[in-house]
């Protein structure tokens, strides 16, 4: 894992994004498969199935993903930090790249640091990074309607709703919306650099 020679490191007075190194595979590893039924997959799109993964094929995984970005495109993914100690990861995906149409993500693995405001400040600064290190008009979330938490990051970063798919997903025999949120770029300035 050794294409970025400039590791990113984003910070605040509470927690750190950086860059994913070798040795924080197997943390990571940890905290996503650890358990058989983890909570936080509870939350993160239930709907789909969580990718199975030994440690060897998501070290694989994660190698993979850095050596399909462009030279000039920032990390996909960051490390999230407390304290020094791992909690989960901020990501970006391309839902259209030609169109310059970019996604966020954001997964807490561990239930202690949920509800304590680290989702909102590890997205904020997220995507006033994305921003400042690609050419895009808009950042998007989607998440679903049961996830609470999340629609509430979404508007504490100044995210409008754009979009309710209705009765589109089923979990544990529910029907749930998806919810979709964005911000563009000149609200985001304004908001965040007035």
């Amino acid at each position: 894992m050794t294409k970025f020679s400039n590791p990113t490191v984003l910070q605040n007075e509470t927690l750190k994004l950086r860059s994913i190194e070798e040795e924080d595979i197997p943390v990571l590893y940890n905290l996503i498969y650890g358990s058989g039924e983890p909570e936080w997959k509870k939350w993160d799109a239930p709907y789909y199935p969580l990718e199975p993964h030994t440690l060897d094929s998501y070290r694989s995984h994660e190698h993979a993903r850095k050596e399909r970005l462009a030279d000039d495109e920032p990390d996909s993914r960051l490390l999230i930090e407390v304290d020094e100690r791992i909690i989960g990861t901020v990501t970006y995906y391309w839902e259209h790249k030609p169109s310059l149409w970019l996604e966020v993500g954001i997964g807490i693995y561990d239930p202690a640091y949920w509800n304590g405001g680290y989702g909102t400040q590890a997205l904020t600064l997220w995507v006033d990074h994305l921003f400042r290190n690609l050419p895009i008009a808009r950042v998007g979330l989607t998440t679903w309607s049961k996830n609470e938490r999340m629609m509430k990051v979404g508007q504490k970063l100044g995210m409008k709703l754009e979009g309710r798919m209705r009765k589109c997903r089923i979990y544990e025999g529910e029907y749930y919306d998806s919810i979709r949120y964005g911000i563009l770029r000149e609200e985001w300035n304004k908001l965040h650099h007035t």
